[in-house]
Parts: structure tokens; sequence; C-alpha cells
């Protein structure tokens, strides 16, 4: 049945809806950039999209089987690889139409555990990469175009996660202020905070087969909704803001079943 549901969800969507568009996705090689990545090239628009693994890179445009999208290799926390960056989507895309900035690491580690090395590395991901992505293409951003960012639902907080959910604060606040400095060219700002979303990694570098599922089985119980999120969900909901919402800057949307909301509880 599900199955079905997803067959005639996919056989609804317009190929050209998008067509036209041009797009950058950063992290977009697995999980909800993968599937962002999908959902825009699905509906016709051109997309160059980011990883920092060759092999991931390779595995995505198989996997996406598209002329439509470009893979490049870039590290958000190498401000010369932005910079570089910068001039790839000047050189192949031109202008922009949308930007989604969803590059983002995970560690688990407990106060005794932290370290500078680590805290500096997790932030400048999380944190420092995404604004410089932004500083960098919003010169190539259309009158009127979007930027969303992917943050983490984190009203509800976990030991060991004080980096991470610490950068995606600050993500959270820093696009509410971009909101109101790009007002003047119409570029609204947007933020998806997912919950326990079905990935690969499960946004957490390093775990074991045996520990993604002790991870996936918690997430299905601390979630109202009872189960982990589908990547597809997340970018239907990217998509939601970047295109859709054309009269909604400055929020940020919880996708995560109700986890946040202290639903059920």
């Amino acid at each position: 049945m599900t199955t079905n549901r997803k067959t005639q969800h996919r056989s609804a969507i317009d190929p050209q809806a998008l067509a036209g568009r041009k797009a950058v996705v950063t992290g977009g090689t697995i999980g909800m950039g993968r599937a962002i990545v999908r959902a825009l090239t699905d509906r016709g628009a051109e997309v160059l999209y980011t990883g920092r693994d060759d092999q991931r890179l390779a595995e995505a445009r198989a996997a996406l089987g598209t002329p439509l999208a470009h893979p490049v290799r870039s590290d958000a926390s190498d401000a010369d690889a932005i910079d570089a960056l910068r001039d790839q989507v000047a050189d192949r895309l031109g202008g922009i139409d949308h930007l989604f900035v969803n590059q983002g690491i995970a560690e688990f580690q407990t106060l005794e555990e932290v370290t500078e090395e680590s805290w500096d590395r997790i932030f400048d991901v999380n944190a420092k990469g995404a604004f410089f992505t932004v500083q960098r293409l919003a010169p190539l951003m259309a009158e009127g175009g979007s930027i969303v960012f992917t943050t983490v639902s984190n009203d509800q907080i976990f030991p060991g996660l004080s980096a991470y959910s610490a950068a995606k604060e600050a993500v959270a606040a820093f696009s509410k202020v971009l909101a109101a400095e790009l007002l003047p060219r119409r570029i609204r700002v947007n933020v998806i905070a997912p919950g326990f979303i079905l990935t690969p990694t499960m946004g957490v570098a390093g775990l074991t087969e045996e520990q993604r599922a002790e991870f996936v089985e918690q997430g299905n119980a601390s979630t109202p909704m009872g189960r982990g999120g589908t990547v597809e969900e997340v970018a239907a909901a990217a998509l939601y803001l970047a295109v859709e919402a054309t009269f909604t800057t400055g929020v940020e949307l919880a996708v995560d079943g109700g986890f946040g909301q202290g639903l059920g509880a």
C-alpha cells in the first residue's frame, strides 16, 4: 500500500514545474540532501550539489542519473573551497534561484570528551560554513529567490550533542538576521528543522549498524507519530519553503512528527 502511494505521488509530479530554475544544494550526496536534489530535478530544475567525499559524489551521480544534476567536490569548512564553489556556480549556472544549505556533521561527545578540535570541526561545518556559503553565493542569487537552511529539531535535548546542538542553534539565529538583510532583494530565508529522519548515517558520524538500529528504535519510540521521517518528507518541506511559501520568511519549520512539540507526552 505504501509503495502504491509513493508511485502515485511521483507520477503526479510535473516534470516541468521548475524548468528553467537553478539551484545549489550543499551536502547533497546522501540522505536529505540527495532527496532535495532529486525533488528539484524531478521537477525540471538544474542543480549543482556538493559533497566532500569522492565516492559519495560518484554514488550520488549514479543514483540520480540525470544531466540536470551536477556534482562538485567542496568542503564547507574550507574558506578557499567555498570561494571555488562560488566560481563553479557562476561558471556552470550563471545565477541561482534557490539555495539549500544542508551540510552538517554530528559527533556524540560528553562534556568530558569534547575537545577544542572537535568543537571547532563541528562549528566550522555546521555554522561557519553555512554562513559563509550564503555570503559567497548570495550575490549570484536572483531577486525573489530563496534560501533554506537545514538545522535540527532542538526542543528536546540529548546528552553528548553540545557542539552540534549549539552550531545548529547558531544557524537558526543568523538565518533570521539574513532574512532581514535580504528583504530588499526579496530573497526569502527559512529553515527546516528535522527530527528523527531515516538516513544512512542518522546524522551522526561513525555509527555502527547496531548503534544505528538502536538510534532508529529510540527515535521511533520518542516521536509522537511513532516512526522516523523519510528523506522525501524532508525534501517536500524544503521545496515548500523554497518555492511555494512565497509570503514566508524568517521561519523555522519543524519536520519531526511532533517530536519537538511534546505531543502525546
